[in-house]
């Protein structure tokens, strides 16, 4: 780890120190959350920030790692403000509704209410098409100082991370993640994806952590592209079954 934060801080400096900020801002929510349990939707309201700014620490060191490898420097640099603006005004959201006591994703209560999730759901929309633009870029870029089946992994995994991202609109259009019961009923600890009823977070979530799934099968299992392109559909497979078993009302996991 000593010898990982360095590298990453040296290929991609603006993710890296957005990266930082969000795990401090989530162990700094983990102390609020114990101080103040404030209950919504059947759980701590203040889990939800946490979940976010962890997952944005994991997402940004993992971009930032990546996009070391492409030469083209400056779409890099307005990848990461890109990233930084909207995923910054997408946690100020979340953890500004948290504080009051209320959900801020399907949240259309009051004029203020629908307008941030709108523009929750602009921001993740141009985040989204910038990372696409990206694993274009490496898609044309050929590999020189990495192995075959990690720049694959590496390809397929942003793929993957924008396919399932953009399963997000269906929850939207929903204003629900639970199939056959409103949101908040019973669910497994922490993460509290419904073990009653259909979850669409849970496809969404598998699908997009391909972003640093593939990439470690591409560097420790499968080096050769074949067989990192067997595994990246296969595993698409698997989440589309989640994504189909959720939309039929069926929990992934039973309790």
């Amino acid at each position: 780890m000593a010898g990982w934060i360095p590298t990453l801080r040296t290929r991609n400096s603006v993710l890296y120190a957005f990266g930082l900020a969000s795990l401090l801002a989530g162990l700094a929510f983990m102390g609020v959350a114990l101080v103040k349990p404030q209950p919504l939707l059947g759980v701590n309201a203040f889990y939800k920030p946490i979940k976010f700014f962890l997952s944005t620490t994991v997402f940004c060191w993992s971009m930032g790692w990546f996009t070391g490898l492409l030469p083209n420097r400056r779409s890099v640099r307005i990848y990461s403000w890109v990233v930084v603006s909207t995923l910054a005004f997408e946690l100020i959201v979340i953890a500004g509704q948290a504080t009051l006591g209320k959900i801020s994703h399907f949240n259309i209560s009051t004029p203020v209410d629908g307008a941030l999730f709108s523009l929750m759901g602009i921001a993740i929309t141009v985040l989204t098409g910038w990372t696409l633009y990206i694993d274009y870029l490496f898609f044309r870029t050929r590999p020189t100082a990495a192995a075959p089946g990690y720049w694959w992994g590496i390809r397929l995994g942003i793929l993957l991370f924008v396919v399932f991202a953009f399963e997000g609109f269906l929850m939207a259009t929903r204003l629900s993640h639970t199939v056959g019961a409103p949101d908040g009923g019973p669910g497994l600890p922490l993460l509290n994806w419904s073990t009653a009823h259909g979850d669409l977070r849970v496809a969404h979530f598998f699908g997009m952590h391909a972003l640093q799934l593939l990439p470690l099968l591409g560097n420790y299992v499968a080096r050769r592209p074949a067989q990192l392109v067997g595994l990246a559909v296969a595993y698409l497979l698997l989440v589309s079954w989640l994504l189909v078993q959720a939309l039929g009302g069926l929990p992934a996991v039973r309790v």
